[in-house]
């Protein structure tokens, strides 16, 4: 008798991965089924039906769906052993099926009929019995043709109780973790329609069944190597619901999160920064420890002689001014033993990093114990006994890589970072300074005077602090012209960030009886805005569903996998009308899952959209079909998060339009926009652009590698020049390759200069570049299209998608990177998901990059025309 496994075994090498080869006992009672979520070259649905002994399986790509509308594609596949639905794990690189696998979904299935005669005549229909999965079902195999190496069936719901249009409901999208730890649901178990459609709260806590095991949501994973911290919302006042949270001090020290693997122990701050040089008597602290491997996150302290975290002398010790010891309370785990614990509840985190602790005593890393359920009288104690405030955490909060709303800080007084721009000179027999110039920045990118401070010193720390910013002087007033009062102000590099503490904002938008608490290496000055509080009830609450899983933060560090085909958490009150509609027909991405790819980019995406004027191409009736491009939004009060911007940068037309939020790219795709152009200058400095474009477009009958040799030849010729070019893909055919510049020079010589550039190239390659467009001119050619560098032209942002067949998305990549590039749509809104552990990286030395074209246009023998 033929192996029914021969096939799956020939594709593996069981040496290598952890699957299993064969085993697993064929049921004796109810036949059994699995879904497993697998992160492979495109994320899919594993579909798995137990029958003769093997689970029969289909690779859906889309996963189910309740509408019975949906005819899911279901790719027949090899037959798997009955042990391979118990495996959870990550599949290695180079083997079959490479990537990360769940169990998404798993229970027992009746067929309805003899199930082998359905399988052969091509009709599978059957009744499930799953924690996500009820009801009747059916698969229908679709007429192929003989050479296709794989059947396509169809997975379809039928028509129940449990049906439910699309439009409402997506159980992927609304049920996308493990169900590994969870017991096998029983058969006959009601479960009510509603339980399908509602966001399910939290597992209530129970008890580990025994020692060491993990609660639910824990998932076998293998330890990243960068993590970016949770952090907290500040609000006005109490929660309405305070018996639903925990509450620590807000500790006054840096925050800190640790990686620990063996020996390897890894101390880095919430930026990313690598500081475990800065503190090694920790870092061996941790080894002696022996703590379990993972993340492990908290704070960094030094107390004073009262036993109270001081900012100051914990800055001192890193000065090495003084021997204080740095004491570490560590308040979660996000990754320990083996598990990624993100998608636990935190009151079921802590007692398992509070048991860790508890069996390893030590005096420098200590568990950030919990305090009282009234946080209006924790705060009052907080602020007499001078701490800076409560953190409060709701119990059945996951653990997220990004600002939470449900991670709060309660104050006790306002406190926050500013930048220094500068400082006065000290008068009478005051020595150093005489106070700091502070600043925040806002939202377009402009430093904003926020006033002086010239307490919290004393004399030394006043010497210190002129040594300090004597380093950085420079001539330029960092802040607005004339926004600073005083005319014998000294100008710094806006580099340093000083903690400060304050009563109130005045009326002017300056702070009141500033003290000063401390310089901060642990962020960076960019990063610095004014921080508003929220009103707690208007902070929306999110545990109903597990957050999407990716970087950050800041979105130079690695991103986690996503949690959904085209994952992104859309807020609650964000509302997106006719979802279902199909905007790519060759990919089969719909309306709501462009909203979801803008949402999962939108942080990334902000960083190339901040400031500047873009132009939006709409495509109502999908890709392929009439497209709109739109330049100026007149009514931004129907999309949120879209604004208008000065009129004076564009006197004789409507006002420019801006992304000023990422609730402003989800905004466009409710309205169908695909693609989000932006201009090469900032509103900031309108007249002068920051950047030069140029587009790398292949005409006909050029090969890829053609356009990847032009990449690298366009790329040794802007260095030659002096300059400091980055790539990108197109989202199309070709590549952009991007100078930036400081903003000195007008658009037309900017402009003018990018064409000498292409002309230069034109004429000493002609056989491989055209500075003329048309189709005619750039047969077997690549035109290089530099009219991008005009004044009001655009060029496709960073992380768009493109409204073409596929929807390909133009993403930054390193110049290692380019022999590997097989298009310019090497990604794709569909595939995203691979390339979102690189972020923004690639170009992460990009705004130090920039500098003047003076060199440059003087090694081309170029001279701009004088202007009458």
């Amino acid at each position: 008798m033929p192996d029914p496994l021969k096939l799956y075994k020939a594709k593996r090498d069981f040496k290598i991965t952890a699957e299993p080869a064969e085993g697993g006992e064929a049921s004796k009672g109810l036949l059994t089924f699995v879904i497993q979520k697998h992160w492979a070259s495109r994320l899919h649905y594993d579909f798995r039906l137990e029958l003769d002994g093997v689970m029969k399986s289909w690779a859906v790509p889309k996963g189910p769906s309740y509408d019975t509308h949906d005819r899911r594609m279901a790719v027949h596949v090899e037959d798997h052993p009955i042990s391979y639905s118990d495996f959870e794990g990550t599949i290695p690189p180079h083997q079959y099926g490479a990537g990360k696998v769940i169990i998404w979904d798993k229970g027992t299935w009746e067929p309805v009929g003899d199930p082998r005669q359905g399988y052969e005549k091509g009709e599978i229909k059957f009744e499930m019995h799953g924690h996500k999965m009820h009801g009747r079902w059916v698969l229908v195999r679709l007429r192929g043709h003989e050479d296709d190496k794989q059947e396509s069936w169809l997975l379809i719901k039928e028509n129940d109780e449990y049906a439910k249009p699309a439009t409402e409901f997506s159980v992927v999208d609304e049920f996308p973790d493990s169900v590994k730890d969870l017991p096998m649901p029983e058969h006959g178990a009601e479960v009510k329609v509603e339980e399908l459609k509602a966001d399910k709260p939290a597992p209530k806590k129970a008890a580990q069944a025994k020692r060491g095991a993990m609660p639910a949501g824990a998932v076998k994973a293998d330890l990243p190597e960068t993590l970016t911290p949770e952090l907290a919302t500040l609000v006005d006042g109490p929660p309405a619901d305070p018996e639903n949270y925990i509450y620590e001090i807000k500790f006054d020290g840096y925050r800190m999160v640790t990686r620990v693997q063996g020996k390897d122990v890894r101390l880095v701050t919430r930026n990313g920064n690598d500081w475990t040089d800065k503190l090694k008597p920790l870092q061996q602290e941790i080894r002696r420890m022996k703590l379990p491997d993972g993340w492990y996150d908290g704070e960094i302290v030094v107390h004073d002689e009262n036993g109270k975290p001081n900012f100051n002398l914990l800055q001192l010790a890193f000065d090495g001014s003084n021997s204080a010891q740095i004491v570490y309370f560590l308040f979660d785990a996000p990754y320990f033993k083996g598990y990624d614990l993100r998608d636990v509840r935190l009151d079921e985190r802590r007692p398992l990093l509070q048991e860790a602790l508890a069996a390893r005593p030590s005096d420098t890393v200590r568990f950030s114990a919990e305090f009282g359920t009234d946080p209006a009288q924790l705060v009052v104690a907080a602020c007499q006994i001078g701490l800076e405030g409560v953190i409060g955490k709701r119990k059945d909060s996951r653990y997220v890589t990004r600002r939470s709303p449900e991670w709060i800080k309660l104050k006790c007084g306002q406190r926050q970072e500013f930048v220094i721009g500068g400082y006065t000179d000290p008068h009478g027999a005051r020595t150093g300074i005489g106070s700091l110039l502070l600043g925040y920045y806002d939202k377009d990118g402009v430093l904003r005077y926020a006033g002086n401070c010239g307490s919290g010193f004393n004399g030394a720390s006043l010497r210190h602090m002129r040594e300090v910013l004597e380093a950085i002087e420079t001539d330029e007033n960092p802040f607005p012209p004339r926004a600073v009062p005083g005319r014998t102000n000294h100008w710094v590099k806006p580099a340093l960030v000083a903690e400060v503490s304050f009563s109130e904002w005045t009326a002017t938008d300056s702070i009141r009886h500033p003290v000063f608490q401390g310089l901060r290496k642990d962020k960076p000055a960019k990063s610095v805005v004014r921080e508003l509080p929220k009103h707690m009830q208007e902070v929306p609450v999110e545990n109903a569903k597990p957050a999407l899983k990716q970087a950050t933060n800041k979105r130079t560090t690695k991103k986690a996998e996503p949690e959904s085909g085209l994952p992104g958490n859309l807020p609650a009150t964000f509302k997106v009308t006719h979802g279902d509609r199909v905007m790519d027909a060759e990919s089969g991405v719909t309306k709501v899952e462009m909203v979801r790819y803008y949402a999962l980019v939108g942080e990334l995406m902000m960083e190339h959209l901040k400031g500047r004027p873009v132009s939006l191409v709409r495509a109502p009736d999908g890709v392929g079909k009439e497209l709109f491009f739109q330049k100026h939004v007149v009514d931004t009060a129907k999309m949120p998060g879209v604004a208008q911007m000065d009129q004076a940068l564009d006197p004789d037309h409507p006002r420019m339009t801006e992304i000023a939020t990422i609730e402003g790219l989800l905004s466009s795709a409710q309205w169908n926009v695909v693609e989000i152009h932006s201009q090469n200058a900032t509103a900031k400095h309108y007249d002068t652009p920051d950047r030069m474009v140029f587009d790398l477009d292949p005409g006909e009958g050029v090969d890829f590698s053609k356009v990847r040799e032009a990449a690298q030849l366009m790329r040794a010729f802007l260095q030659e020049l002096g300059l400091n070019p980055f790539l990108k893909t197109s989202g199309g055919k070709g590549l952009h390759v991007v100078v930036p510049l400081k903003p000195r020079l007008d658009w037309d010589t900017v402009k003018d200069f990018s064409r000498a550039i292409v002309t230069h190239l034109a004429k000493t390659i002609p056989d491989r570049f055209s500075a003329k467009s048309g189709a005619k001119n750039r047969v077997g050619r690549i035109f290089i299209d530099y009219l991008r560098n005009g004044r009001g032209a655009t060029t496709v942002a960073a992380w768009s998608a493109r409204a073409r067949p596929g929807l390909g998305i133009s993403v930054p990549v390193r110049w290692e990177e380019l022999p590997k590039l097989k298009s310019g749509s090497h990604w794709t809104v569909k595939n995203v998901h691979t390339r979102l552990d690189e972020g923004n990286a690639p170009w992460a030395d990009y705004d130090k990059s920039a500098v003047t074209l003076t060199k440059a246009m003087k090694a081309l023998g170029f001279k701009a025309e004088k202007k009458e």
